[in-house]
Formats: C-alpha cells, structure tokens, sequence
C-alpha cells in the first residue's frame, strides 16, 4: 500500500521500511530477487526528492549482495550519476552515495573498468563541491583507488586534479568535542596520498606547490613541502625538468630567510628528495643529464658563502649542500669533491677557535654521510684523496686549546674510525695518543669523557690496536699516578680516576676485555692492602669501573662469562679475606666492609649474572650458595683464609661475615627465574633470622631484600607457604615489644606479601612473598592472598605509633617506588603491571580513615604515608581521584614535617597543570599555602612551592586576576633568597605572573 501511495511521504516511508530490511538480510537474497529490486530502486530514482534518501540506502544493501548479475553495477551507477544531484542530499546521504560506489570498486572493479573514462567523469561529477570531512575522506580514497588500480582517467585528469587539488592545503579545525574524531592531519595525510599518486597530475601540481610555497601561511608551506617529498618518491627527471630551477630557487629562500627550524627541516627533506629523484632517473644518450646541473646551481648559490669572512649564511648554506649530498653515492661524490677542499683551505685560513669549530662542523656533516655509503672506495672517494689533509684538520682540532672544539673534533675522529679502510696503521697509533692525552690529562672532563666514549666506540673495530697500544699506557699511567710523590694527592687521585674510567670505557670487545679486567681486580687488590684512610673512595671508583664493564659484556655470552668467573670470585675472595676477625681491627682490608664499598660492589656482581646462560648460572650458584651455608672456599682464589667464614654464626665477632650477606643478595636475587638454587629452604630460614636478630641495620635490611628476592622467585606450594608463614609469626611478636621492632618493620616493609589469589585447582589459592618495587614504565602487580590485607593492615595500625610512626611512613615510599638492587625485571624478578592502582584502590580509604581517627601526635604520619602513595600514582589515575583527596593534601602542606611537605607540593605541582579546573575550585588556599611555603627554612621546599605558584599560572586567567597584585609583592622576598637555586625559580614564576 505505502510503495503504491501517491503521497510522496508515504512512498518514501514504505521504501524505507524495505530499504532496513534488505540492510538486514542482504546476503539471503538470490540472483533474480536482487534483479527485480535493483531494477525497482533504478526506477525509483526518478521519483520524488523525499523518496531518495531511502532508495539510496536500498541501493547500498544491494551493493553488498555477492549474487549481483553481471552489469547491474554499471547500470546502478549510471542510474545515480544521470538521476541523483549528489551535492544537493544531506551529509548522510551523501556518504551513502560514496559507500555504493566504494562497494562497487571492491566487487566488480572489472565491470566498473568498462565503463572507461565515463566512470571517472561522473565520478567527479558527484564529489565536486563535497565539504563535509568525514565524506572527503571516503571520497579522496576513492580517487586514490582509481589511480592506484588504474581505472582509466582519459581526458579528464585535469579535472580529477581540480576537483581534489582545491582542497589544498587543508584548513580545517575540528568542532569542540567532535564526537567523529576526525583531525586536520587525517585530511591532510589522505589528500596527499592522492597528490602523490600519480606522475599525471605532475604538471597541475608542481606550480601549485610552488605558489603555496610562496605563500606567507607556514601551514601552507609545511603542506607543501611535505606534499613535494612524497611526489619525488614516483616522479622522475621528465615530471620535474621544467620545475627544478623555481623549485630550488623556493627551496633556498626558505633556508636562508625562515625563522621557522620545521620549515627548514622540511626543506632540507625535499631537497634531499629531489636529489634522489633524480639520481635514480635513466638516462638516455641524447637526453641532458638534470642531475647534475641541478647540483650544479646548488653549488653556485652556496659554495661561496662557505668562504665569506662573516659567516653569516654559511650554515644554511652547508645544511642544503648537506642535504643534496645525503642523497645518493653519486651525489654524495659531486658535491664533497667540490666542497671539501675547499672546506679544508678555509679551516686553515682561519685562525679563530670559534669559527674553526664551525668549518669543522660542517666537515663533520659531510664526513657522518659517508658512513651512509659504507666502505670508502678507493677510485672514487674524495674523501680518499683528501685522506691527510683531513686527519690533519681533525688532529690540530684535537690539540686546540678551545674545549668546544675538541668535542668536535673528537665526533669527526669517532667518523673516521668508522669508516672502514681510511685510517692507516700509523693514523691509528696517533688516534689512540690523543684520546690517552684528552681522557686522562686533559682539565675540561667534557673533553676527557667524550675521548673515553670515542674509545669505547672505536675499540670493537679496531680491538688490536687499543689492546697493544692503548690498554698498556693506560695500566702504565695507572702505576705512574700510584707511585707519584710529587704531584699533589688530589692530582694522583684525579689521574687514577680517569684511568680507570678509561680502561672501562674501552673495554667494549671481549679480547680488549680479557686486557683490563686482571689490571683493575690487580689495582683492587693493591687498594686494599693500602693503609691510607681515604682509599675507601678508590675501591669504590675500581667497582664502578667494574660495574660499567659489566654491563658492557652483557651482550656478548663469552666476554659475560669470562667478566664473571673472573670478576665475582676474586670480589668475594678479597671480602672474605676482610671480614676475617684478626683483620678486622686493623686498617688494610677495612674499607671493603664499609656500606659504601659494599653498596658499589652490589651492581658489579648483579650485572656480571644477570646475563648468564641458565647452565653457566646453575655452575656459578653450585659455588656460591655453599660458601656461605657451608663455608666451602674452594672455588675463591687465593683461598688460604685463617679462619672458616660463618656469616649465618652466632656471635659478635662473625659482624663482619654478615655484612657480606649484601654480595650474597646481589648475586642469588639476579640469577635467571628458572635456576634452582641449592638448599634454598635452609638458605631463607638463615635470612630470614638473620633480617630479625641482627644488631646492624645495614646488615638485617640486606638480609631482608635478599630474603624477598628469592621468595619472589619462588615456585608456588606448600614449601613456600610454610616459610611465610614462618616470617610472619617471627615479625609479629618483635613488632609488638622489644629491642627488635626496627628489624621486624624493615623485614615487613620489604617482605609484605601482596599476594593475587590465583587457582591451583582443587589445590586451593597459593602464596608467593615479594617485595613492592616497581620497574621505569611498570609497577609490579604481586599476587594477592588473604594473609595480604592483614599486614597491609599491621602497617597502617603501625602509622599510630609514636616509635614507629614516622618510620612507617616513609616504608610506604618504599613499598610504591622502585628497588634498584632486587625485584625488577632486569633482575628476573616477577613483575605484574598495575600494582600501585591496585594498591591505591585498596588501602587509600583506610589511610583517610585512619587520619580523621588519629591523635594529633600522629596525624603527620598517615599525612606522610598518602603523600608517598600519591606521588608514586601514575599521573592519570591521580587526577580522576582528586575531588575526593584534595581537601586532605591541602591538610598536609599545614604539617610542619618537611618530608610531607616536599611530597604534597611534588604531587600538586602536575595536578595544576593537568587538572586546571578542579584545582581553580580552592584557589584561595593553594595562594595562601604556596606562598607560606616560600619562606620555608628548607630550601627544597621552597624551591618546591615556587614551582607550584609558578604552575598556578596554568588556572584560567579570570580565576588568578584578584590574586595577582599579592602574589607579586610576595614573590618579591625570595628573589633575595641567599640560596641562587631559589632566586632562579623565584624569578621564572613572579615573571609568569
């Protein structure tokens, strides 16, 4: 009745009605049922203007049937081509238009091929005039798929080009809370997709980049630019003849004129481009050679300006010469045999250390584009044939007393190293003089430490040469600058510095490795029997030194294995042998006992096992773990100690064989996940006794980090639910009463089971004991068990006492930062993502809770304790839950705890800038506070509030205007702070205000 109906409205609902449903069932339909409806849908193009919207959508489902006859999708589009204005319907329509036309072109691009250059017509007769983004979208695709399956164009690829070419370049800005998402660079990319193609639209595009390019608009620019690098990748010498002198003419204005560092990089790509584009032309025998009389005018506009006395263009000028040369070998070899002669002559010519630097430095550019390119060829390479000259412009650099310079010449020297074949043997030999001078005699250590790093870039390719040469002088200044009596001691200490600096920053090749490994451990060892007081700080530059070799070898399985049976044993062994008791009283040996040595030893030892194989890690464990449950020496070098070694012993005397337990923890908490460690039950009851019995507080922490990193690794089961529940009826008792509550906190802090209740089956949830810290990007999820809310809720119960309060707070940093020596996942440790959210979700009430019930005495603590779990909280989620916290950290910048202080101010400071409008809500308090605060008598804090009146600035304008005129009379008083560091913040933030 309704298709029947002479109301062109009830015509067109009954159209509808079958139009939803064909969008149902369209792939139910047979071939004479989409027959008779396509053929019904043709004719009711003709009908009225109402009727069409729904028509179209019958035509869309029909689009989609994978039975359509032969020829029905020409004759459909025939039909909207002849019957529809396209440009008339509404955006909706439209689109559904585009829809039909891209089902099409997926499904009978054969058919639709037939039609020739009429299909491309009409087509451009439907998309001219479109504004709607999210239709040109659809529509730019298309055009790109009638390029890119090359549908015919015939006469009308002019008018293709003009129908897309006059949305160029794209000015559109997205409506506030656009619910399509459809950005500006999205337009942009898809339209430059079509630009570039096709080589037919070449003639109708060039000029129009030209003009754009011409424009003041940088948007224009930038677009046009980038448009021009994409069309270089398929246009060719033919495409580009008669465009290449205005082009280039664009393209050197922009550099020489723009204030804009985008622009000139974009115009450095397309010149680059260009150059490639037609370095990669075929040439025939009668055809003129573009290429290179395109770098031919590059090299008449800008050789000259690299010899002007005033240097004022010259590096805009090295930068195009830089960017056509960076192109291909061929133009890389035109332009540098024209250029670095010349560069050279002008480096002589000049005697000042500044504009030296410069010349070097476009030496250098030119010299980084040859290691594109690889091996220097002999025949060809002008670089080859300035060979001496250019080590000499490089070595005089070297000798310059200007430190900039050097730097420079340093790069250019690491350059040349690289390139394989260009340095002879005795270019070498000098090369390694002067990066002995610079690194270890040279005053400025940017200098010192740049010559170490060209080293240790060096060495792997040329591992003789600073194995025979440079490891020798650099072990003799090692001896020389011990047995120096004349130089000042502050002298000798700086020169065995950098000397083991730089037998660490070369050791970057396994052979060179085996060189410097036995010189440091002998230097070691001959520290250690020394009897000075202050040889403490040179054990530790050794370890250092140690440590940056080690992490060097950890690519390399043999020079890791050899660092390793090497480097471990011998630490141990000296440890031993000073922690013995008869040499404990005296001074030789003492200092590798102290926290600091120790601490410096921790990281040599990690980082030379966590590498290992799993099959070399079980032989080294196999050692390690009997020498201190057993005592067992054997596998120590050097091994004929006084004494047994009993670090787990009872009795006073054995203090200084438990401080080694630190070494232990470094080598078993970095050892591979899937390594069985012997007699690990044992192992962990010795560890855990010892975190709770020791009277040292370095001694019982280290025995409790270690303790948490092997339970982390833990296979789950009964073994492991027995020794945590052994931790935790020794930790309850000692923190209730007693001499031991200190002990009982660290073991808690850095063993508090935060365990996942995961199934075993019939089995039942399982337990796994870790530690809380957290990796750079993730935070350690750890498996939760029911035990796990209880001592989360002894911690929070421990806020409230007046001993341990404050000691708990800061346990609460602990428990949310990351842990440097164990339980990462450099480590092997098990790492689970999101634990500070999980953690914040669950004890951040009870932390609110417990502040509103607390005493006054101790209110600071829970104040505490929320500011370290706050500033620890990735920054997003911090900010949906900061209604419901901020009237509480407003609260804590009232506590007089510094620590408080410092950690609210640090978590409010990205608040202001991310969370602008929550935060204008108590703009009065946060002035007050902020202000209070800059008269702190702690410099961070004030430092701290600066930076927060200064974010304030980030609040809308209309919020901040009344407390403008207090807040710069009071920002008055610190820019007279004695402390430089304040001043300099003091100034930043009353100048934004």
């Amino acid at each position: 009745f309704c298709l029947e109906n002479t109301d062109p409205r009830m015509r067109g609902r009954g159209i509808q009605l079958l139009s939803q449903v064909l969008l149902q069932c369209y792939s139910l339909l047979q071939e004479k049922e989409v027959l008779h409806l396509v053929l019904f849908y043709e004719s009711r193009l003709q009908d009225n203007h109402l009727v069409i919207p729904s028509v179209l959508q019958g035509l869309r489902a029909l689009s989609m049937c994978e039975v359509l006859s032969p020829g029905l999708a020409v004759s459909v589009l025939k039909a909207i081509f002849q019957e529809v204005h396209v440009q008339s319907l509404l955006q909706l329509d439209r689109h559904t238009v585009y829809s039909i036309i891209t089902n099409f072109m997926s499904t009978r691009e054969e058919e639709l091929k037939g039609l020739g250059a009429n299909f491309t017509f009409g087509f451009i007769q439907v998309m001219d005039g479109e504004k709607d983004p999210r239709n040109l979208l659809v529509a730019f695709q298309i055009v790109h798929d009638l390029i890119a399956k090359d549908y015919a164009l015939g006469p009308f690829v002019e008018e293709l080009f003009e129908v897309t070419s006059c949305y160029f370049p794209v000015d559109f800005t997205p409506p506030p809370n656009d619910p399509h998402g459809i950005q500006r660079e999205d337009l942009i990319l898809s339209l430059r997709a079509v630009l570039a193609s096709t080589t037919q639209f070449a003639e109708f595009l060039l000029p129009l980049l030209i003009e754009k390019l011409d424009s003041e608009l940088q948007s224009a620019k930038l677009d046009s630019l980038q448009t021009l690098t994409a069309c270089c990748a398929i246009y060719g010498q033919k495409e580009l003849q008669e465009f290449l002198p205005s082009l280039w003419s664009s393209l050197r204005r922009e550099v020489f004129q723009t204030a804009s560092e985008k622009i000139e990089t974009e115009c450095l790509a397309a010149l680059r481009a260009l150059s490639a584009c037609l370095s990669r032309s075929v040439l025939s025998s009668d055809s003129e050679d573009l290429l290179d009389s395109f770098l031919s005018s590059i090299l008449q506009d800008c050789r000259h300006h690299l010899c002007e006395p005033d240097m004022k263009l010259v590096w805009p000028s090295a930068k195009l010469l830089q960017a056509a040369a960076g192109a291909s070998l061929r133009t890389y070899h035109r332009i540098t045999h024209s250029v670095l002669p010349l560069l050279l002559e002008q480096y002589t010519k000049h005697t000042q250390s500044s504009q030296r630097r410069t010349i070097l430095e476009m030496l250098l550019g030119f010299l980084e584009l040859q290691q594109k390119w690889g091996h220097v060829e002999e025949d060809e390479s002008p670089l080859l044939l300035h060979q001496a000259p250019v080590c000499s412009v490089v070595f005089s650099a070297l000798l310059d007393p200007s430190v900039q310079l050097q730097l420079v010449g340093i790069k250019a020297l690491t350059v040349l190293g690289s390139l394989q074949g260009f340095l002879s043997s005795s270019n070498l030999e000098l090369v390694v003089d002067h990066l002995i001078r610079l690194a270890l005699h040279e005053e400025d250590s940017q200098s010192s430490e740049a010559a170490m790093e060209a080293a240790g870039s060096l060495a792997p390719a040329y591992p003789k040469v600073f194995s025979g040469h440079m490891v020798p002088k650099l072990e003799e200044e090692l001896q020389s600058g011990r047995a120096g009596k004349r130089e000042s001691y502050h002298k000798r200490q700086s020169l065995q510095q950098r000397c083991l600096q730089a037998l660490a920053a070369v050791s970057t090749h396994t052979s060179i490795v085996k060189e410097t490994v036995p010189i440091l451990l002998q230097h070691l060892q001959k520290v250690q029997k020394e009897t000075e007081a202050k040889n403490t700080q040179d054990v530790i530059s050794v370890c250092q030194s140690l440590h940056r070799v080690a992490l060097q070898c950890q690519q390399d399985a043999e020079g890791c294995w050899y660092f390793h049976q090497t480097v471990v044993p011998c630490l141990l062994a000296m440890a031993v042998q000073a922690a013995m008791p008869e040499s404990t009283h005296t001074l030789p040996g003492k200092a590798l006992l102290e926290e600091e040595v120790l601490a410096a030893m921790i990281p040599v030892i990690s980082a030379a096992t966590t590498h290992l194989s799993p099959e070399l890690a079980a032989q080294s464990v196999s050692h390690v773990v009997p020498l201190f449950l057993d005592g067992d020496v054997s596998f120590l070098p050097q091994n004929n100690f006084p004494c047994s070694f009993q670090p787990f012993g009872d009795g006073e005397h054995l203090e200084a064989q438990r401080r080694l337990i630190a070494l232990l923890m470094a080598f078993v908490c970095s050892l591979p996940r899937d390594v069985a460690i012997p007699q690990q039950e044992w192992l962990l009851r010795e560890l855990l006794a010892l975190s709770c019995s020791s009277n040292c507080p370095f001694t019982a922490t280290t025995a409790a980090k270690c303790f948490a990193g092997l339970v982390n690794k833990h296979p789950a089961g009964q073994q492991l639910d027995e020794i945590l529940q052994l931790a935790v009826n020794k930790m309850e008792p000692s923190l209730a009463e007693g001499p031991r509550r200190t002990q009982a906190l660290t073991l808690l802090l850095w063993v508090r089971p935060v365990l996942d209740e995961w199934g075993r089956g019939a089995g039942g949830p399982s337990l796994a004991l870790t530690v809380l810290p957290a990796q750079v990007t993730k935070a350690l999820v750890l498996r939760y068990h029911p035990l796990s809310s209880c001592l989360t809720d002894k911690l929070l119960g421990l806020l409230g006492d007046t001993e341990l309060g404050p000691a708990t707070a800061d346990g609460f940093s602990l428990l949310m930062a990351e842990s440097p020596d164990v339980l990462h996942k450099g480590c092997h440790a098990d790492v689970r993502i999101m634990f500070r959210q999980r953690f914040f979700t669950d004890n951040v009430p009870k932390l609110v809770q417990g502040f509103h019930g607390a005493g006054p005495d101790v209110k600071a603590n829970y104040l505490k304790g929320l500011s370290h779990v706050l500033n620890h909280l990735p920054k997003p989620v911090l900010v949906t839950e900061l209604p419901t916290l901020l009237s509480l950290l407003l609260e804590a910048l009232s506590c007089s705890d510094r620590v408080v202080q410092l950690s609210t101010l640090s978590c409010l400071h990205p608040l202001l800038l991310e969370a602008p409008q929550i935060m204008s809500l108590h703009v009065d308090t946060l002035v007050t506070k902020f202000l209070n605060l800059t008269s702190s008598p702690t410099m961070a804090v004030r430092i701290a509030a600066l930076r927060c009146a200064h974010a304030l600035t980030s609040l809308p304008t209309t919020v901040l205007l009344p407390y403008k005129g207090r807040v710069i009379r009071a920002l008055a008083k610190p820019l007279d702070d004695k402390k430089r560091l304040v001043r300099k913040e003091a100034v930043a933030a009353r100048g934004e205000w």
